[in-house]
Parts: structure tokens; C-alpha cells; sequence
């Protein structure tokens, strides 16, 4: 996910409500019981893949390796293949043996600049240039575990496209890490010829290994970056009264900022996060600088309440640093766009995943201030996108490592609910079944 997206979340057990389900149900239609026959054989390859690409990760838009892992698979399968989709995207097209719509499944495939602290045989050692430093690079996010999953979905389809009605599209794509991937794809016609009419996406998540959880609308929030500049007048630091001190205006700022969300914008309505996470300025400890530089992060699930936010944080911003005779320069970006799943599309695909969730069940959840770039996807196309476990059963969910955290770690148990929730959303919704849970 995108960078700063998931660092310190968790589900909040407030928000949680597991269902009481059986660790998993039967397959209740005959292209179900078909893909638990093909499950057996595919998972230990899953499994090899998703520790050969920990391995081996690789930075946003340097997916070179990963991407011809995955052709090689892809081909090798018989399904059609086309890379360089945008970056390094790959995408697979799967006709069945049967008339029917066309489904897509997506997966993203980029590491982050972290150096793995989890000691495991397939620990990841890579190296790479970032802003300029040598950084350690590791799935820290998971997405090996969503690259490896989605290779599993198309052999198991593709062993059965006899009995597959329709066609379903696999988008491997690079660079979800906040640097423009799906938009990259989306750009170089992954959804044209042919258009899905639905896609599929899931993002592994430390709750329980197995379970599965999913909210019906707006699930994860817009991220959006802003920079602040406080121009003053610089001095020396034993006469302050002869310059402006852009960092006390600063601070200033920073406490206006956060009366946004806390005493200005209905959060009863929709939540939203507004966080100050990077302030430079000055150089020694005797000289006032002349200006400070503040970058930030806005979260909204609402784009009229983004508007509203961005139009209060250039107010508060510029009247404070006027108020102590600076000047402040406020740019905001557009941001990314909310992750909300289709309505319709869900309820329908509900007992799909009830049925299909592993050892922790299926589980109803409250909004995620994360932000992911999957919606770009689903702008004209109806979507679901769902959260799969990946914590130990023997671990403290309040406790565990989460994403973006050198210590990470996906249970890898959690890769057979997922192989299954996927290809089973893919057959029910081109089959038009409804199984009941």
C-alpha cells in the first residue's frame, strides 16, 4: 500500500464483529468443488513462489524480476500474456471454454525500502538506491503474498477453463507504493479488449490468519499530501525581536491544524485524519531561519469534505503566519481517490467470501484510514476488495507487527484462503451463482 498507508493500523476490535461461521464450508457448486481439487497441487508452488519473491523484492517500477516470474508462469499456462503494461504490469487474459462475462483479479507487486528485521530462511538481503541512500528493500507490506496468490488463481483456473463461463483478466501491477501504477496500467489499456465488468482485489492484513474481512461502501480513505511554507525573517537567535521566527509560527500551525478534525468537521459523519509529519528549518542553534518547510498527509472518505479541509488548513495556515507577520505558502494535492466497494457487487459476493473464509472467519469491519490505489481500477467498473489474516493464531493482534514494519510477518496458512476466495469470486460471479453461506 501506499507509503505511510499502514504503519500504525491495526482493526480496531471496536470495529470488528467476527461472524460464526466454521472454520471454512463446503464448496456448494460444481466449479467450486472443482477448484478444491486443483488446490492440493497448486498450493506448495504458491507457497515457493510467495518465499522466492520475499526473497527477492523490488522497488516501485523496478519490478523486473517479479514481472518475468509471472509471465513465465502465465505462458507457461497457456494463458495470453502482455507485458510492460504501464512500468512492468503485467497482464494475463484467460478465456474459458464457456461463454460469459470477463472478471478481473488484480495484484500488486512492489516492495518498500525497509530493511527485514524477521529472521526466516528466505529473509530478504536486497539492497537498492531510494532518494538517493542505499536502502534494504522487503515485502514489508505483503505483496508478495498477493503476487504469489494471484499465480496460484490462474493455474487453478486455467486447469479448469473448460469449465470456466466467461473470460478473467490477472493484472499484476507495479508500483502501488504512491507511485502512480494502477493509473500506469489503466493508461497503457489493461481494461480494454476485453473491458471487465467487475474486478477483484485483496491486500493481506495482520488479523487473524484465515479470516477474512470486508466493509460494504467506502472502506479505505483518500490519501493526499500537502507542504506548507512559513516564510519569516531571518535573525540572529539572541534577538528575535529583530527577524519573524517561522519555526514558532510553525508550531503555531501545527496546533491550529489539528483543531480541524478535532473541533471544525463533523468526524461523526465520516472520519478524517489530518497529520503534520515532517517539519525542516534552520541550520544552527543561534540563527532564526528565514523559512520552514511542513509536508503532511490529508485522509477523507468524501470529496466535498476534502475540499472543505483543504480550503480550512490554507486559512489557518495563512492567518496564523499573518498574525505574527510571516507568510505562509500553502500547496495541496489532489490525492488519490476513496476505495469504496459496490454495494450491489458485494452483497452479492458475501457468501462467497463467508463461505471461503479460512480459520478466523469472515469478519465486518470499520472504515481504514489507509489509502490504497486499486480504485483507480474500479473508477467505471464495479469492484470488491477485500482483507485477508495473516496473524499467527498464537500471536497478540494488539501487539503484532504491522504493515510497513520491518518485523512483518504473513502466516503463511493464510495463502490457501486466499488462492480460494479469489478463484471462487472470479467462477461465482462469471457463473452468476449465489451461494447461499
Amino acid at each position: 500500500m501506499r507509503r505511510a498507508l499502514l504503519a500504525a493500523l491495526a482493526f480496531s476490535p471496536a470495529l470488528v464483529a467476527p461472524a460464526a461461521l466454521p472454520a471454512q464450508q463446503p464448496a456448494t457448486s460444481e466449479l467450486a468443488r472443482l477448484i478444491e481439487t486443483k488446490l492440493p497441487a497448486v498450493m506448495p508452488k504458491v507457497v515457493a513462489w510467495r518465499r522466492d519473491i520475499h526473497e527477492h523484492p523490488e522497488l516501485s517500477g523496478q519490478e523486473v524480476r517479479t514481472a518475468k516470474l509471472v509471465t513465465d508462469h502465465l505462458r507457461a499456462l497457456g494463458i495470453e500474456v502482455q507485458e510492460k503494461m504501464g512500468m512492468t504490469g503485467v497482464v494475463g487474459v484467460l478465456k474459458g471454454g464457456k461463454p460469459g462475462p470477463v472478471v478481473a483479479l488484480r495484484a500488486d507487486m512492489d516492495g518498500l525500502p525497509v530493511t527485514e528485521l524477521v529472521d526466516l530462511p528466505f529473509k530478504s538481503k536486497a539492497k537498492a538506491q531510494w532518494q538517493g541512500q542505499e536502502v534494504g528493500v522487503m515485502h514489508a507490506c505483503g505483496h508478495d503474498n498477493h503476487v504469489a496468490i494471484l499465480m496460484g488463481v490462474a493455474e487453478v483456473l486455467a486447469g479448469m477453463k473448460a469449465q470456466v463461463p466467461g473470460t478473467v483478466k490477472f493484472l499484476f501491477q507495479p508500483a502501488e507504493e504512491g507511485l502512480g501504477g494502477a493509473q500506469a496500467m489503466v493508461d497503457a489499456g489493461a481494461l480494454a479488449a476485453p473491458t471487465p465488468s467487475a474486478v477483484f482485489g485483496l491486500h493481506v492484513w495482520p488479523t487473524r490468519v484465515g479470516s477474512i474481512g470486508i466493509r460494504v461502501g467506502p472502506q479505505m480513505a483518500a490519501a493526499g499530501n500537502f507542504t506548507i511554507i512559513v516564510k519569516g525573517k531571518q535573525t540572529h537567535g539572541s534577538q528575535p525581536w529583530s527577524g519573524v521566527d517561522p519555526i514558532v509560527v510553525a508550531s503555531q500551525i501545527v496546533l491550529g491544524l489539528q483543531t480541524i478534525a478535532s473541533r471544525q468537521v463533523n468526524v461523526a459523519y465520516l472520519p478524517t485524519v489530518l497529520t503534520v509529519g515532517q517539519i525542516a528549518g534552520g541550520n544552527r542553534s543561534n540563527i532564526i531561519p528565514d523559512s520552514v518547510v511542513m509536508v503532511g498527509t490529508l485522509r477523507t472518505f468524501d470529496d466535498a469534505m476534502r475540499k472543505d479541509i483543504a480550503a480550512r488548513i490554507t486559512r489557518t495556515a495563512e492567518q496564523i503566519a499573518a498574525s505574527a507577520g510571516a507568510t505562509a505558502l500553502v500547496r495541496i494535492d489532489r490525492g488519490g481517490l476513496v476505495q469504496a466497494n459496490d454495494t450491489s457487487l458485494t452483497e452479492r459476493m458475501l457468501p462467497t467470501l463467508k463461505r471461503t473464509a479460512g480459520y478466523g472467519g469472515f469478519q465486518t469491519i470499520g472504515p481504514i484510514m489507509g489509502s490504497e490505489d486499486f480504485p483507480v481500477f474500479a473508477r467505471e467498473i464495479p469492484s470488491v476488495f477485500f482483507f485477508l489474516g495473516v496473524t499467527p493464531k498464537d500471536k497478540d493482534l494488539a501487539t503484532v507487527a504491522v504493515n510497513h514494519s520491518p518485523l512483518f510477518f504473513a502466516d503463511e496458512g493464510a495463502l490457501e484462503t486466499g488462492v480460494r476466495a479469489m478463484a471462487n469470486l472470479a467462477t461465482d460471479y462469471l457463473s452468476g451463482a449465489k451461494p447461499k453461506p
